[in-house]
This record gives C-alpha cells, structure tokens and sequence, in this order.
C-alpha cells in the first residue's frame, strides 16, 4: 500500500457513515474511474495487457508514446 494512496471509507457493524465520509467515498470513487478510464486506454495498445515481447530498453519509449497519445486526445 502506498502512503498516497486512498480507500473509501467502510461502514461498521449497525453504524452509518457520517456526512463527510460518504463525501470523501465520493470523491474516491470519481478519481477511481478516471484511473481505470486511462489504464483502459493503454490497455488498447496491448502493451500492458499482454507479454511484452519486444527489446526491454524500447518498452519505456513506446510506453511514453501512448501516454503522449493519450494526453494531446489521440485516442
């Protein structure tokens, strides 16, 4: 687990979540789906889905392209 990263809150046993954890579960969940909107997208490519079988010194370069691709609306 990283130290930056963020869990939505849980409910415990016969207690509701106050106002302001359901509100950061909110926000959690947003960001969440963008993320696996972007990995999604790489997943296009089918360097991160699949076995890379190409030179290992060519696969941050490509791995860059996609990411520039995707960041100038590309795809």
């Amino acid at each position: 687990m990283h130290e930056l990263s963020f869990f939505p809150k849980k409910k415990l046993k016969k207690q509701l979540l106050s106002r302001e954890e359901k509100i950061f579960n909110r926000i959690v969940a947003k960001q969440r789906v963008l993320n696996e909107q972007v990995i999604g997208c790489v997943k296009r490519f089918r360097i991160l889905s699949e076995k890379y079988c190409n030179c290992r010194k060519h696969f941050e370069l490509r791995f860059n392209l996609i990411a520039a691709f995707y960041n100038l609306g590309l795809v």
